[in-house]
């Protein structure tokens, strides 16, 4: 096994660091915008819900069936569902420009729900003893919430980007590139085990890295 991995990599070397590449790049790229609006909606989904800072049942029901809706379609059917926007926004759907558009969709609502959960389970006594002291709402959302919940918010970020890592080798379906293309390409329609074989390595490599990261992160943070 040891030796096929090796003459595989030998013979495709350069394939595969411009594949390690292109997913780093999509699952990088991707991250970064879903967290943005994920936390965004999350913070939105907490602080709108009944009896709490902005209660407003409106927008918390609208945005939770949203995020319900987009949470309820599996990555594939979603990448297709949107081709429209994608193209609309990115000029294209192939290669790794083309995937980031639908991966931010399939893993924002999913990063929202993380950090819900991670919100909601700040302890209400901390809440109340800083609104006793006079914090306004917007303190305690960025003073409060966000600084006691950071340890399940980095395990939230952790879990998203295993996900995300998972969506980007799907997307090599359709041609998005990086290291699920490659093993669509060569893996399975050219029959190549040792590539498809290659590809998982990788792939494992990357997931354990960054759970070990996420993990060891969390800790340091609950230790402060």
């Amino acid at each position: 096994m040891l030796n096929k991995f090796i003459d595989s990599f030998s013979e495709y070397g350069d394939l595969y660091l411009d594949a390690i590449r292109d997913t780093g790049a999509m699952v990088g790229i991707s991250l970064v915008i879903s967290a943005v609006i994920g936390m965004l909606l999350g913070i939105v989904l907490v602080v709108t819900r009944p009896n709490n800072l902005y209660a407003n049942a409106v927008i918390y029901q609208i945005l939770n069936v949203v995020i319900n809706i987009l949470r309820s379609l599996p990555f594939i059917v979603l990448m297709v569902a949107i081709i429209p926007i994608t193209k609309w926004i990115v000029g294209g759907t192939i290669g790794v420009k083309g995937a980031i558009v639908p991966l931010v969709f399939y893993t924002a609502p999913y990063i929202a729900r993380l950090m819900e959960s991670a919100l909601l389970e700040v302890d209400k006594g901390v809440i109340e003893a800083y609104q006793a002291m006079g914090a306004t709402r917007n303190q305690i959302i960025f003073r409060v919430l966000l600084k006691e919940s950071r340890p399940g918010l980095v395990l939230g970020i952790t879990i998203a980007t295993i996900g995300l890592i998972g969506a980007s080798a799907m997307a090599g379906v359709v041609g998005a590139g990086g290291l699920g293309d490659v093993a669509i390409r060569y893996g399975y329609q050219r029959w190549e085990p040792a590539v498809m074989v290659t590809c998982i390595v990788f792939l494992v490599i990357i997931v354990q890295g960054v759970q070990s990261l996420g993990t060891y992160l969390a800790k340091r943070l609950r230790k402060r």
